[in-house]
């Protein structure tokens, strides 16, 4: 079954790391992936630029709306997802703490949606 692990970082404490801890935070990622890459539960990832490059978009009778930046203030913002495939949600969670940005944020994991095909 495959897992979305999205990765809720605060933007504000990224942008004051120096360079050196936004290295160190990297090679923390990189190592991650390597190592769900090799244990078979890596199907995609991502990393997402701040929220001040967001839009947000609503149709409402018809009407397409758009708004820049974020909807809320938070005090975490969606920075990345995992997308991994594990057995069940024990191994889903397992696999999301050793994302290294729970030590610091909030790993939200969600089961991806399964559809069965239409008939031909």
């Amino acid at each position: 079954m495959q897992y979305l692990c999205l990765i809720y970082d605060d933007e504000k404490q990224w942008a004051s790391f120096s360079q050196e801890e936004r290295d160190s935070a990297m090679s923390e990622c990189l190592a991650f992936e390597e190592s769900i890459k090799t244990s078979g539960h890596f199907r995609a990832c991502d990393a997402l630029q701040p929220t001040s490059t967001a839009t947000l978009v609503r149709v409402r009778n018809g009407t397409t709306l758009t708004t820049d930046g974020p909807f809320a203030e938070t005090r975490e913002q969606l920075g990345g997802y995992y997308l991994i495939e594990a057995k069940d949600r024990d191994e889903a969670i397992a696999i999301a703490a050793r994302i290294p940005s729970a030590e610091s944020g909030t790993i939200e994991v969600r089961p991806v949606m399964v559809f069965d095909a239409p008939p031909a």
